[in-house]
């Protein structure tokens, strides 16, 4: 029987794609969204409409129904209009990942990828994989997968396919993994980046004990941990390892070579032996690493290693991951989605396996994550950025709401400065656009970074469009 759905934020990186499972499932759809409202973004909600969706202001005037089932995002807050609607209209309300988890779990066969970095390119890369290999997934992904991106579906964040395999990006920074009852758990890494490490252990712990196979990356300290506790617990058959350079593992990549554009290596299957040359069209070590999660969880549900590596070479990568926006007046501008310690210094790796300077605006992803991680947010910077190199960071993004605010970019830039590397917090991100054309002289490369904000992209772009007026 179909159901009336209603998605507060239903434009977010984790709502959009749900909405469409949910609605490929038979249901109505309806939703609202503050950036909506705000007039961003507008050729998505444009997009949802012409699919069918039914959009409202965010104002609670779309909540009129008790048959309505509201999904809101994991806070639950009376003070958003549609929460409040819907508690007095005697509406049902479940949060994202009730409704994600709910479905994961009742899908007979489920893959879900869950550690600090790297899971939108895992799940992108099995998505792909299954796909080929003719095995028909719907996936759930918090980012646009490339290879299944067209006119008609410019934000493929999900792919929908049947019942019988669901493959999910799983969150651990609001404890929703904890919901997961996975057949095929991947643990990319576990760092520091929402909660604490007691937590997180706790909370990985759990979801790889409730899988029939967890895929767990031996170069990662705490997780090559959790696939020795797994050992140790005597469920040893359960546990596929993956690493780089380290034969001990199940499936290890080797002789890795850097190309503009991607990665080479020779990849290892220990039980049998196999050793393959591999193409992978995405660069940078930390996508080899992903490879590997991709490979071992498709191969755990039945995927020939061959049939798989094959596909991967054909994986176009996904959209804010290390993705060249374009070239103009000999610089070039990358967007990238990297957000927390890790994941920058995976960019920034990458990045400087080939010359020249890097001019990288960071736009922090919430004054939170800024507090929390100060320390590793300034000597990651400190110790990645070349000589030559240029930090700019405009404020946290701030969508209103009560947050501490004591610790802004000046403090990280600060700290970057005080180690000897150039760095300016200035008040706007327009002001570090401008700073920015400034700088740029040919042979550089410009990298937006930042997450939780849709403009970024649009920001990357229109600094292409700058550089070739300047040129002009």
């Amino acid at each position: 029987m179909a159901n009336d759905y209603f998605f507060c934020g239903i434009g977010g990186s984790g709502m959009l794609p749900l909405a469409m499972i949910v609605q490929a499932q038979g249901n109505r759809i309806e939703g609202s969204d503050r950036s909506r409202d705000q007039g961003r973004t507008p050729e998505k909600f444009a997009w949802l409409e012409a699919h069918g969706v039914t959009l409202h202001p965010q104002d609670g005037s779309g909540v009129t129904r008790p048959e309505q089932i509201v999904v809101a995002t994991g806070a639950v807050e009376d003070t958003v209009p549609d929460i409040g609607a819907a508690r007095r209209g005697g509406a049902r309300i479940v949060t994202r990942p009730e409704l994600l988890s709910q479905i994961f779990n009742a899908a007979p066969t489920s893959i879900g990828v869950a550690g600090t970095s790297g899971k939108s390119t895992i799940t992108g890369m099995i998505a792909w994989i299954l796909h080929q290999a003719g095995r028909d997934p719907t996936v759930m992904n918090g980012a646009v997968m490339k290879n299944f991106a067209d006119a008609d579906h410019p934000f493929a964040s999900a792919l929908i396919g049947g019942r019988d395999l669901f493959v999910s990006e799983v969150d651990e920074s609001d404890g929703s993994i904890a919901r997961y009852d996975p057949t095929v758990a991947v643990v990319s890494n576990i760092s520091l980046d929402h909660k604490s490490m007691e937590e997180l252990r706790d909370l990985f712990g759990g979801f790889t004990g409730r899988a029939t196979t967890a895929v767990l990356n031996l170069d990662n300290a705490e997780t090559a941990a959790l696939a020795q506790q797994m050992v140790e617990a005597g469920r040893g058959d359960a546990v596929v390892t993956f690493a780089l350079g380290n034969e001990t593992a199940d499936l290890s990549a080797h002789d890795l070579e850097p190309l503009p554009t991607g990665m080479k290596f020779q990849l290892t299957e220990r039980a049998s032996g196999t050793v393959l040359s591999a193409n992978l069209p995405v660069p940078g070590a930390h996508n080899v690493a992903n490879a590997l999660a991709a490979l071992a969880a498709v191969g755990a549900v039945g995927v020939p290693l061959e049939q798989a590596v094959a596909a991967l070479q054909t994986f176009s990568g996904i959209r804010r991951r290390m993705e060249l926006v374009g070239t103009a007046s000999g610089v070039t501008v990358i967007d990238d989605f990297a957000h927390n310690p890790d994941k920058i210094a995976a960019s920034l790796k990458t990045l400087h396996a080939f010359d020249g300077r890097l001019l990288v605006l960071f736009q922090p992803h919430g004054f939170g994550p800024l507090k929390l991680m100060k320390r590793e947010f300034v000597d990651g910077f400190a110790g990645l950025l070349r000589a030559d190199d240029v930090l700019l960071m405009p404020e946290p993004v701030y969508f209103g709401g009560t947050t501490d605010r004591s610790v802004g970019s000046e403090d990280i830039a600060a700290g970057v400065r005080a180690a000897g590397r150039a760095a300016e917090a200035l008040p706007t991100r327009e002001a570090c656009g401008d700073r920015l054309i400034e700088l740029a002289r040919p042979g550089d490369r410009i990298v937006v970074m930042g997450a939780r904000d849709d403009t970024l992209s649009q920001f990357a772009a229109e600094l292409i469009e700058r550089l070739r007026a300047s040129a002009g």
